[in-house]
């Protein structure tokens, strides 16, 4: 078995459960009614803020470095946006582009546990199901538990993710990955350590 078949399928239901609660909240509603409030009246959300957080963070991101791209984040008419990588039966690679906003650097707290000193900035979705922070590079090189200047809050949970190369390849679907391990363990090869005498 390769060792990173479990990390695909673990990453796949982590997404899959991030796609269908994503797609199932109501945009209305944010769960804190103070980001409603704050993103009407921030200042960061001008054109020119928009333009330094789409170069920040502009790219493809995965839970595991070793994984292709799972979340898009690109600048469009609108303003910045995410989509999540579909499976290959969607017949279309990413997703309908969900809006991102910049956040205060005062509310990293409620999302990770990083001082905000630390960081150069900060967005998610309107409703927060999505967040994601640029940690500064100085304190990546000092904090052994960072591996990755990126830190991502999904459904509730945060954990470092990975800026990594985007592509146009469909995410494999569950059953695949399944299918694939399953024909890997099956390959073994058990070979003799050392040398055989006959």
């Amino acid at each position: 078995m390769k060792p990173y078949s479990l990390s695909i399928i673990s990453s796949t239901l982590l997404l899959t459960g991030m796609t269908l609660v994503m797609s199932g909240c109501d945009k209305s509603e944010a769960p804190d009614h103070t980001v409603t409030h704050e993103s009407a009246t921030n200042p960061q959300n001008s054109a020119d803020s928009i333009k330094k957080y789409a170069e920040m963070f502009s790219g493809c991101y995965t839970v595991s470095h070793d994984e292709p791209a799972q979340i898009k984040v690109s600048q469009q008419a609108q303003g910045l946006v995410m989509q999540m990588k579909e499976p290959q039966s969607a017949n279309r690679v990413w997703d309908d582009p969900e809006p991102l906003e910049p956040i205060d650097l005062d509310k990293v707290s409620k999302y990770f546990s990083i001082d905000s000193n630390n960081v150069d900035g900060i967005i998610g979705r309107p409703d927060r199901v999505f967040v994601v922070a640029q940690v500064k590079q100085a304190y990546v090189n000092i904090d052994p538990t960072l591996d990755s200047p990126y830190l991502g809050y999904i459904l509730q949970g945060a954990n470092t993710i990975y800026k990594v190369e985007c592509d146009d390849k469909p995410a494999e679907d569950l059953s695949q990955s399944s299918k694939k391990e399953s024909d890997d363990v099956g390959n073994i090869t058990i070979k003799p350590a050392g040398k055989v005498e006959s």
